[in-house]
């Protein structure tokens, strides 16, 4: 038996990672999956939470597992950024972490949490790099893969605006994705260009992480209303964009992406910092588009220059994701980002090929093989 103690469901990145690995792992051993409530509209649908619900334990397994300090198996447990475990009594035979930071210098608390695991791994090879330098050595990376079914190139013609240039921008706002970057760049492009337009998926409901973009020295950020697409729209015209140009798309279900990403020309992805390899990066790709984006931090394990424009980096710049850690994460060149948009905006035809390129290289990255690769972990002798 093998035991999953993760998250579920469709409206954040962890439940995404959690109920494919879960799904995945069934086909591959028999497990149970230890996790919080959720019901179809959390994870989905009827049938997602059919599929999910046949792996949560018994009543006679709950209570079993209730009197013992030890899975009798073995288990992968979410490690948060701090690495604390999901359920500090939840152990197996042996613990496995899977964990995302942004973090480069890790406090002595974090690594006094990582002995709750007798091994880490890692959504990147950036964050596994960080976790040897702080001297864990038992540590693996294991990427996230895609749901091949839902993100898949379609040569149907394009349904939105056809005659516009669209650029798609995703990820909740926050500083260490760069969106201040991108309002930068398209602010260039709209003046330039009637036609350009600018959809962006950058809903964020955690004030802490939306407040960061304060950081910012490329943008003024002093949104006034406590709504979040209405504060969203007070920074980008006071920025200089033009609204009548901007598409905000509000809090939306992972199924219902490809559709944006589709009806768009090429997405930009200046992120400073991913712990993991960004998954609406990938799904973008997956989708045969073309992006401009950075290949450093998460990103340097799917981007490369076979597939995307890449947006270079330089020096580095000093933040922290809770108040008490530090990061060190490299800097993107906005002067870059600019060029590289207008570059795409004038080669419409070399765009193609491009997205056809990453679409072939995300097929590489399958859910399947994420769980192919935790199972030999967690069964290895």
């Amino acid at each position: 038996m093998i035991y999953l103690n993760l998250p579920v469901g469709v409206a954040h990145g962890w439940g995404v990672c959690g109920k494919m690995i879960a799904r995945e792992m069934s086909k591959l051993a028999p497990t149970l999956l230890l996790t919080g409530a959720f019901n179809a509209g959390t994870v989905g649908d009827e049938l997602d939470y059919f599929a999910l619900r046949r792996l949560l334990p018994s009543d006679e397994e709950a209570r079993a597992m209730a009197q013992s300090s030890r899975l009798d198996g073995p288990l992968l447990q979410l490690a948060s950024k701090q690495l604390e475990p999901m359920h500090a009594i939840v152990r197996g035979s042996p613990t496995l972490g899977y964990c995302f930071f942004e973090d480069t210098e890790l406090l002595p608390a974090h690594l006094e949490n990582a002995r709750h695991f007798d091994r880490l791994s890692t959504g990147s090879s950036w964050c596994s790099e960080i976790l040897r330098r702080h001297g864990l050595s038992n540590v693996e990376t294991v990427l996230q893969g895609l749901d091949t079914s839902v993100f898949f190139p379609s040569d149907r013609p394009r349904a939105f605006v056809p005659d516009h240039f669209v650029v798609f921008s995703g990820g909740k706002f926050e500083f260490r994705k760069g969106q201040d970057l991108v309002i930068r760049a398209f602010k260039v492009l709209q003046d330039r260009h009637d036609d350009a337009l600018l959809v962006a998926g950058w809903f964020n409901a955690w004030d802490f992480s939306f407040a960061s973009m304060k950081q910012s020295q490329h943008i003024r950020f002093e949104p006034r209303s406590k709504e979040r697409l209405s504060a969203l729209a007070e920074v980008l015209v006071d920025n200089g964009v033009d609204l009548s140009r901007v598409v905000l798309l509000g809090p939306r279900l992972q199924l219902t992406m490809p559709d944006a990403y589709r009806n768009s020309d090429v997405g930009v992805f200046p992120n400073r910092a991913e712990g993991g390899t960004n998954l609406m990066l990938m799904e973008y790709m997956a989708c045969g588009k073309p992006v401009i984006a950075t290949a450093s931090t998460g990103h340097a394990d799917v981007v490369t220059h076979d597939v995307a424009r890449i947006i270079e980096t330089h020096g580095e710049i000093t933040s922290s994701s809770d108040g008490e850690s530090v990061a060190r994460w490299p800097e993107p060149i906005l002067e870059q980002t600019i060029e590289h948009l207008e570059w795409a905006y004038q080669n419409r035809d070399a765009l193609k090929p491009l997205g056809a390129a990453a679409a072939e290289r995300m097929k590489t990255f399958t859910w399947s093989e994420t769980a192919r690769r935790f199972h030999r972990l967690l069964t290895a002798s």
